[in-house]
């Protein structure tokens, strides 16, 4: 199977979804039924810890989608537990520094490109026997990062972080990012906006795709067309509640109506 760094790199693209709250044991083949390519575990909000994104990483097993997990923080024992676990890729928020960016690309890589410690024989390669050498070099191939740029900081360095070695995916946390420009939930401001135009530079001037989190079809559409190529669309219980609040509304009318 051809892994979702390897797609991104041949097609330019990936598209998946983002889950906070429903990490059930038939999420992962939900989601992939769709088509997805990717599902986007949060540590960082949701309170989930690794034995859950272990079972999450397990049910995304073989049926053709990638797991990818975000971290609390940008440290090496979440970076590479994610990685032990069986993610497949991390995403690191907070990134405002080449420095920092270089620091999580070496935490998920074996030596002697990366500070990655060894274990093997475990979730990450399915427990089979095998080289430890060819384990290191498909875990090369298929471990994935995604820096998340959040701050007016991470705005100003978006280009050194882009375009160090290791880091594959430019991500913009667009609510952080506003909250800390002091124009929280601003999308339409005009400096959020030069923001989102920096960010998409710098990852074309390191020839690598940016990412966004879109809520709904109206924000995948608009910021696909601005030039983001890696979107997570929707995250579970929002997608579930606007779906269910479609169809308890279209029965309160006929209610109402008698």
């Amino acid at each position: 199977m051809t892994s979702l760094k390897r797609k991104i790199e041949e097609t330019g693209s990936a598209i998946g979804t983002m889950a906070f709250e429903f990490f059930v044991p038939g999420l992962p083949a939900i989601v992939a039924a769709t088509g997805a390519d990717f599902l986007l575990l949060d540590m960082e909000h949701s309170g989930a810890g690794f034995e859950t994104m272990k079972a999450q990483c397990a049910a995304c097993r073989g049926i053709g989608l990638a797991p990818i997990v975000r971290v609390p923080a940008p440290d090496y024992h979440f970076v590479a537990r994610a990685f032990d676990v069986g993610a497949h890729g991390v995403m690191l928020p907070m990134i405002e520094t080449a420095e920092q960016a270089a620091h999580i690309a070496a935490c998920a890589s074996y030596p002697p490109v990366g500070r990655r410690g060894a274990a093997f024989s475990v979730a990450h390669d399915d427990y089979r026997a095998g080289s430890p050498v060819d384990k290191m070099a498909a875990a090369a191939e298929r471990r994935l990062v995604i820096a998340q740029i959040e701050t007016p900081l991470g705005v100003e360095n978006a280009r050194a972080i882009a375009a160090t070695t290791g880091i594959d995916v430019v991500w913009v946390g667009h609510f952080d990012l506003t909250s800390f420009m002091g124009i929280p939930a601003q999308f339409e401001h005009p400096d959020y906006r030069a923001a989102i135009d920096r960010v998409l530079e710098a990852a074309r001037a390191a020839a690598k795709p940016a990412g966004f989190m879109a809520t709904d079809a109206d924000w995948a559409a608009r910021y696909w067309d601005l030039g983001f190529r890696v979107i997570a669309y929707g995250l579970d219980h929002l997608l579930y509640q606007q779906a269910l609040r479609a169809g308890v509304d279209l029965l309160r009318t006929r209610a109402t109506a008698g």
